[in-house]
């Protein structure tokens, strides 16, 4: 059975962008680990382990990107980029205080030194706080959102693929599945300029 943005049941594994949005603003109410931890899964698509294995070197701050080593692979040493907004850069340099760390010789030290199911936690008690149930109320939920969001907003697929850190293309081409409101959105380019 090929993967799907869909439960059996018909019922999202995505965030909309609404719910996107309602995450973040409830994440803006925890403490600030929590608040960059949360911003950077929702602005990247990243996988919790890839977060939580970040060290303050990994954040460029002149850049603004984030370098995540890509752990679902079979060798270690897969990195790649992905964008950061402004914005997200700056709290992560305030909450993380990466430049003084840096001074420090810490840039190995990591960002957020929770366990797996910790991050995991975290998540989900933003997910409740936002009010957003059902299968896409968790960090996969996060991933598709984000995926789905990317092409909502007209980035490349190939862009798409190697942010989410994917080997195969047609892996990323799933997130092009997104119906209702999302759909209508994508279908919109096509508009731009008529009537």
């Amino acid at each position: 059975m090929a993967w799907s943005l869909y439960e059996h049941t018909g019922e999202r594994k995505y965030l909309t962008g609404g719910e996107r949005r309602r995450f973040l603003d409830a994440a803006k109410q925890r403490e600030p680990e929590v608040l960059t931890f949360c911003w950077l899964l929702r602005d990247t698509g990243c996988r919790v382990s890839e977060a939580l294995a970040l060290t303050t070197r990994q954040i460029d701050v002149a850049d603004n990107a984030v370098v995540f080593e890509s752990l679902k692979k079979r060798h270690r040493g897969i990195y790649r980029a992905v964008p950061l907004s402004p914005a997200l850069v700056k709290k992560l340099s305030q909450v993380h205080d990466l430049q003084h760390q840096r001074g420090l010789g810490q840039s190995e030290r990591r960002l957020w030194p929770w366990c797996r199911m910790t991050g995991y936690r975290r998540v989900k008690e933003v997910m409740e706080e936002a009010r957003i149930e059902g299968p896409h109320a968790s960090p996969k939920g996060l991933r598709h959102g984000f995926g789905v969001a990317a092409l909502e907003a007209g980035i490349p697929l190939n862009l798409v693929q190697r942010w989410l850190g994917h080997a195969d293309l047609a892996t990323t081409a799933i997130y092009a599945d997104a119906s209702g409101a999302e759909e209508r959105n994508i279908a919109r380019r096509l508009w731009k300029g008529d009537g």
